[in-house]
């Protein structure tokens, strides 16, 4: 997904820090980034789940006298699996990425734009975000958090001239499913959206200045059916889907 958005966005003139783990990948998309669109492309390689890297990644930057206009906070990953075969660390791994990272991202950065009056923050949280899964229960917790954060915040940063939309993709064609070793039924194959349309709808919200946004139609439909259903039932449906 990280890098529909560089693409979409570099696509828009918009000049861009790409932060991720991996320095060659990044270099690689940085170039092809410069020679098609001519923007500016500035490349840190960095774990953002790792403590304190939010502020890493802040001082570098005003090391550099760079301003962030637009916080595309994507950084997270998955883990499937019942929570007690789970080894603990990485669970709390996955927490300090999905949420903690996302938190002081959104202050550290969020400070600077609230101070100029203006800025646009994109959190990516998930269609699991509506409802607890069995075999992704710590991971949708997370994405709920990130959800219920980022709305809070559209409120709470609005008068301040900073805009905060929440993007709830639903099954996507990533990387993600090999990541969180979670099998894909036929039901979420047909659920399946490629990540180009998906991503261009967070930014599309993002302009809009709205609070959140969910991509694809028959996602709409299945978190609408939340309202019309007991929480149990909620459970075992998302427990059949996605294999938990």
């Amino acid at each position: 997904m990280g890098l529909e958005y560089a693409e979409l966005l570099a696509a828009q003139k918009v000049n861009l820090v790409l932060a991720a783990r991996r320095r060659e990948p990044m270099e690689k998309l940085a170039a092809e980034l410069r020679q098609k669109y001519g923007v500016e492309v500035v490349v840190e390689p960095i774990d953002l789940a790792v403590p304190g890297a939010a502020a890493h990644l802040k001082g570098s930057l005003d090391d550099q006298s760079l301003e962030i206009d637009i916080l595309v906070n994507n950084a997270g990953y998955g883990l499937h699996g019942d929570f007690l075969d789970t080894p603990l660390e990485r669970t709390s791994d996955m927490i300090q990425l999905n949420i903690t990272a996302v938190t002081e991202l959104s202050f550290i950065f969020g400070q600077d734009m609230a101070a100029r009056g203006a800025g646009q923050i994109l959190l990516i949280a998930s269609i699991l975000s509506f409802q607890p899964v069995p075999g992704f229960s710590a991971y949708a917790a997370t994405k709920s958090y990130v959800l219920s954060f980022g709305e809070a915040l559209h409120d709470e940063l609005r008068p301040r001239g900073v805009t905060v939309t929440c993007l709830c993709p639903g099954h996507t064609e990533t990387g993600f499913d090999a990541a969180a070793s979670a099998p894909v039924s036929p039901v979420l194959r047909f659920l399946t959206m490629k990540p180009r349309p998906t991503a261009a709808t967070g930014l599309r919200a993002l302009a809009k200045g709205k609070a959140s946004v969910l991509p694809g139609f028959m996602n709409n439909i299945i978190v609408f059916s939340n309202r019309l259903t007991p929480r149990s039932m909620q459970r075992a449906v998302m427990k059949s889907v996605t294999g938990g």
